[in-house]
């Protein structure tokens, strides 16, 4: 046969283009949130073989292997038939959307057992490359840090240990008082007593418009557990959380200028004779200090009921809670004189006018020196005028001051007057409350 004789040449076929995939993103087994990789090998440019053919499959074939796909688990030519088949099934897409939430839900959250300064930290890299544009008052910080850390030991406990028992513990009339619960219950307690905050900020009452008790933490608390048809449960974390949100959010909106708003905190014991005892109020800059060092001595209760590694407040922030306790004390101090409870003052001494005064030393975190007046709240504290001295751990203060230790156990180093250390310790451990 000649040349001329010879067929010509064909051309080869066009090469069928590959089928399309829809915009749904393969489920990975460990989400990090970085794109899967196309499983199947680059293509080898010197290979001039076609492709192989797309798997076809029947529907019912298909929407088998949806889970599979979800999970990753299907061969590549399995999820390219699956991918091309939910473009144009709408049932079969919604289906392939809910497994792959599903998927998503089955992964345990990661345990936040971390370095409890590290929320911290992060937060003030973040505060200095880039300050807010609505800041958090300085006074409300330590609210925002302690209900925070709270919230990463609620979220590392599992359902049953939200049974837990767990005992208050607090001092009334020179006695240590206790009261049982479970955590969910103790949760209950801080979302009933920060609810007084939020009332004075106009935010909704936790407890119900339809409860009506007197606004003191104990009878709040009180009226907020007999309310609920069962024993709090995890249940109650939510609430609490998205209070204490709104209560830093409000104060933030409202500036530094709202501190000075006052929070009613309902009446103290009434003195012998009384008909009512004398009406408690803080302003909420102090106010907020309280809540902080509320949260921060329940959680510790929480934490030692489900044997939880848990660290005091940062210094600067427990400076705080020390500094108002410290101004808390004057004050105290008188009342406990109305109702007989502490010794009568030596003399008489006109507001504004140096008195004896005794100084309290808070060594380690947080600590400082404060000369406390003895013989009267209006009265000036003077070194010139000190007769006693006590000196106390900062963490060891706060939970004397929380009624977690008796006034015996808690001084360090004492010198001076007895009666007067006495008298102020005392007055210490009556700042602690249920």
């Amino acid at each position: 046969m000649t040349a001329s004789d010879r067929p010509e040449p064909q051309e080869e076929p066009d090469q069928p283009a590959a089928a399309p995939r829809i915009p749904l993103p393969r489920a990975s087994v460990e989400d990090t949130g970085r794109p899967v990789p196309d499983p199947s090998p680059a293509p080898d440019p010197g290979d001039t073989a076609r492709p192989a053919a797309p798997l076809v499959l029947e529907h019912r074939v298909l929407k088998s292997l949806l889970g599979a796909w979800a999970l990753s688990a299907c061969s590549p030519e399995e999820a390219t038939a699956v991918e091309e088949h939910l473009g144009g099934c709408g049932p079969c897409a919604e289906e392939a959307l809910r497994l792959r939430d599903a998927v998503g839900l089955l992964h345990p959250e990661e345990s936040l057992d971390l370095d409890p300064g590290l929320r911290t930290r992060v937060l003030e890299s973040c505060l200095g490359r880039r300050p807010p544009r609505i800041p958090v008052p300085e006074w409300a910080v330590p609210y925002d840090a302690e209900t925070a850390r709270l919230d990463a030991l609620l979220q590392d406990i599992g359902d049953a240990e939200w049974h837990a028992p767990v005992r208050l513990r607090w001092f009334e009339q020179d006695a240590a008082v206790t009261r049982k619960t479970t955590v969910a219950g103790v949760i209950a307690h801080l979302l009933a007593v920060d609810g007084m905050v939020g009332l004075s900020l106009g935010l909704d009452d936790p407890l119900g418009p339809e409860v009506v008790v007197p606004r003191d933490p104990h009878h709040r608390t009180e009226a907020y557990w007999r309310a609920s048809y069962f024993p709090p449960t995890r249940a109650v974390r939510n609430p609490w959380r998205v209070q204490t949100h709104e209560l830093i959010r409000t104060v933030s909106f409202a500036g530094g200028g709202s501190g000075r708003l006052p929070v009613a905190y309902g009446t103290g014991p009434a003195a012998p004779g009384a008909d009512a005892g004398p009406k408690i109020e803080l302003p909420l800059r102090d106010s907020m200090v309280d809540r902080a060092f509320e949260c921060w001595i329940h959680a510790g209760d929480i934490a030692d009921a489900v044997d939880y590694p848990y660290e005091p407040p940062a210094p600067r922030h427990l400076h705080h809670m020390i500094d108002l306790a410290a101004r808390m004390l004057p004050g105290t101090l008188a009342e406990r004189r109305r109702t007989g409870l502490a010794t009568p003052p030596r003399g008489l001494v006109a507001a504004g006018a140096p008195g004896r005064s005794l100084r309290l030393e808070i060594e380690g975190l947080g600590g400082g020196e404060w000369l406390i007046p003895l013989d009267s709240p209006g009265a000036v504290a003077s070194a010139e005028h000190e007769v006693a001295h006590v000196a106390l751990d900062g963490v060891e203060f706060c939970r004397l001051a929380a009624g977690h230790v008796s006034p015996e156990e808690a001084a360090a180093g004492q010198l001076g007057d007895r009666e007067a250390i006495r008298d102020v310790l005392f007055a210490a451990a009556s700042l602690s409350r249920m």
